[in-house]
């Protein structure tokens, strides 16, 4: 009777035991398998950027150059300096991080979330007071009235002063020159400085504040007046490479925004480099 029991329930392991080999070196297999994919898709990701909305015809022209000279895919996202650093800190792909203001790159950086060694300043600006460029305003900026004047018929566009580095610095020049008093209730605050710039193209505002930058290339605006450049803190541009991201393609990339081509590129479209 043992020997009759004996044999089927050891067959029936050797079987089991086959089995269970065979399906652990399929799983195995498909395990390998899918890393190598993982990998390969990892290292197709294009260098995502990101990078403040003051920054968009430049640096598309940048990025278009460098993928074509270092043959790879880069993608640049642009918005409001403090959306972009909200995105990075919640999980966002970045590569690079280019800030309008030393403001967001250092929440970013005491999130823990850059790479050592690599924040440095690469550009400065200047702000400006802007109108339809068929409108026949001027702006003394210590007259308040005059800015009163011109906004009897519409709000001053400006980034909102709660979080967008150009509305923050435009703000701080207002209030310095004690001309906040006569704004404050006649502002329309945009997501991002080139929102505000756009209002005023569309004649939806007869003033705006943005960067000295925004008006490279552009006849639908004109400037009205510049501020003084001791009504606000000196504006530049902080650029890091970012921990979530492939940091030897961020690292390359940083190196190549610093080159004298791409600092002539960033000048020719109204920014000042260090």
């Amino acid at each position: 009777m043992r020997g009759l029991l004996c044999g089927p329930v050891n067959a029936y392991r050797s079987v089991s035991r086959r089995q269970v080999l065979t399906y652990l070196f399929f799983v195995s297999a498909l395990v390998l398998s899918l890393s190598r994919a993982n990998y390969q898709a990892s290292a197709s990701e294009p260098l995502r950027v990101f990078a403040a909305a003051s920054l968009v015809t430049a640096l598309t022209e940048i990025v278009n150059k460098y993928d074509t000279a270092a043959d790879t895919r880069s993608v640049p996202v642009f918005g409001a300096s403090s959306t972009l650093a909200r995105q990075i800190m919640h999980g966002a792909p970045a590569g690079v991080f280019v800030s309008a203001n030393p403001r967001w790159m250092d929440v970013v950086e005491k999130a823990g979330l850059i790479v050592t060694g690599t924040r440095t300043v690469l550009l400065g600006n200047e702000l400006v007071m802007i109108a339809p460029a068929d409108s026949l305003t001027s702006i003394a900026f210590g007259k308040a009235e005059d800015i009163s004047t011109a906004l009897i018929d519409g709000p001053l566009a400006l980034g909102d002063p709660a979080h967008v580095p150009a509305g923050i610095y435009a703000k701080v020049a207002l209030t310095n020159m004690g001309l906040w008093p006569a704004v404050k209730n006649r502002i329309s605050r945009s997501a991002d400085v080139r929102a505000a710039l756009v209002l005023v193209e569309r004649g939806e505002a007869p003033l705006g504040v943005v960067y000295a930058s925004d008006l490279t290339g552009r006849r639908t605006i004109r400037r009205v007046a510049t501020f003084p450049k001791h009504s606000y803190p000196a504006i530049t541009y902080p650029v890091a490479a970012v921990k979530s991201a492939d940091v030897d393609r961020a690292r390359a990339f940083l190196a190549f925004l610093q080159t004298d081509p791409v600092r002539a590129i960033f000048e020719r479209h109204g920014f000042s480099t260090q």
